[in-house]
């Protein structure tokens, strides 16, 4: 009997991506969730005996359905399928019952080997070949019917480049970084501040900035730091004196390379560019968010924005990062975009 197979992502790329990887005999039971709710309401009505399930989607996330999956009894295999790689990330998933886990973005060797492992699936000898030989294509495959907008593309690619900077934000600090879902807009310079959802009307912060480039493609990328979190994170990074002002600027300047190194890293990765990235420069300190980007309000562009606010688990620290992509760059995203789908 035919193994039926549900996917539950709350990014329709994610989605098409993970059918894509499955064998052709396959792919004919596939069904889909946009999010860990919907996921459930299938798995409770037994439509499903396998499950690949993202962690970071709205209404109910991934971590939720598998204790409700464990909770109820629900006779399903799981496995999550993440951009979030996080060591503690994958303990706390199989603590909960996921018999495996995939990193984003999805690799049809990997899926292949797992299914064949968990007796899911046996690959044949022209998918074994196929496999191992890399001009081989896979024409013959059947792709879901699944449209993908610019604003989900770019918010898929965000997502997998934000597992890698939290990954190491991580390591580096001992901690759990909880992964939110990135935000993207369309939005006037001028109306920028706008589309920061972290701060409040009285917070203050202070914003270091960088600039890149690369083949189709410049913007800058901007973190803010609420100033109230400078000593915390000054005795994380074991700084000598983390209650001296001055250490601030270090601070500032060091959350923005591990950030922006690893995170810029992983978008040029995906898009298949090299990054040049220009010298940091500290916009400012301990100022409102709005006179931090003052800079920003004499142009006219409109810039595609991508918002990520880090959080780390069980301690009171903010911090916000931007990345903003020109007007200029929209044809290569638009370009790539259509490579990825067709």
């Amino acid at each position: 009997m035919t193994t039926r197979i549900l996917i539950c992502d709350d990014s329709s790329l994610a989605r098409k991506q993970m059918a894509r990887a499955l064998p052709q005999a396959l792919q004919g039971a596939v069904s889909f969730a946009t999010n860990g709710q919907e996921a459930l309401e299938q798995l409770r009505a037994g439509t499903a005996d396998l499950l690949f399930l993202d962690l970071n989607m709205p209404v109910v996330d991934g971590y939720e359905v598998l204790e409700c999956i464990r909770a109820e009894d629900l006779p399903v295999l799981t496995i999550v399928v993440s951009g979030d790689i996080q060591p503690e990330a994958r303990a706390r998933v199989r603590k909960l019952g996921a018999i495996d886990f995939i990193r984003k973005p999805t690799d049809t060797a990997i899926v292949l080997r797992l299914l064949d492992q968990y007796g899911v699936y046996r690959p044949g000898e022209l998918e074994n070949t196929a496999l191992r030989d890399k001009s081989l294509t896979t024409d013959s495959v059947r792709t879901p019917d699944i449209s993908v907008s610019l604003s989900d593309y770019l918010q898929e690619i965000s997502n997998v480049a934000m597992g890698r900077s939290s990954d190491l934000l991580a390591r580096l600090l001992g901690i759990f970084v909880r992964q939110p879902i990135p935000r993207v807009a369309f939005i006037a310079n001028s109306e920028l501040h706008m589309a920061i959802s972290a701060a409040g009307d009285s917070d203050t912060y202070s914003a270091v900035c960088q600039g890149f480039t690369g083949a189709g493609i410049a913007g800058e990328a901007l973190l803010l730091f609420a100033d109230t979190s400078f000593q915390r994170m000054a005795e994380m990074l074991h700084y000598d004196n983390p209650t001296d002002d001055t250490v601030n600027v270090e601070v500032l300047m060091d959350m923005s390379s591990i950030l922006f190194g690893a995170f810029l890293k992983g978008l040029g990765d995906q898009l298949d560019i090299r990054l040049g990235l220009s010298h940091p420069q500290v916009l400012g300190q301990h100022r409102h968010i709005t006179d931090l980007l003052e800079h920003h309000r004499s142009r006219d562009e409109q810039l595609l924005c991508l918002e990520i606010s880090y959080a780390l688990e069980n301690q009171d620290i903010e911090c916000d990062m931007l990345i903003l992509l020109t007007e200029t760059s929209l044809p290569f995203l638009e370009q790539r975009l259509r490579y990825l789908v067709d």
